[in-house]
């Protein structure tokens, strides 16, 4: 099963909680702000299997939940989260 990735930058506080815990999965922005490295943050890209375990550690570390996963693709728009 495919899981999708990507952050509400809306929400985003830049704390670098998702970078500690997935720097292969998230990068920031110029404003500090996260963001998916696999697509540049479309939630396009299944999340490769082997970093699922990151994955999972960065949603339940961050703060204000902007970082959404489903097993569809996003389309960049992180509105459309289903819980994996």
């Amino acid at each position: 099963m495919a899981i999708f990735t990507i952050v509400d930058q809306d929400t985003c506080i830049a704390c670098g909680a998702c970078g500690a815990s997935a720097p292969d999965l998230f990068d920031y922005d110029e404003d500090g702000l996260s963001f998916f490295v696999g697509d540049n943050n479309q939630g396009n890209t299944p999340v490769d299997e082997d970093l699922v375990d990151d994955l999972e550690d960065a949603v339940e570390g961050c703060p204000t939940g902007s970082i959404k996963t489903a097993e569809e693709a996003f389309a960049g728009d992180p509105s459309k989260a289903v819980i994996a």
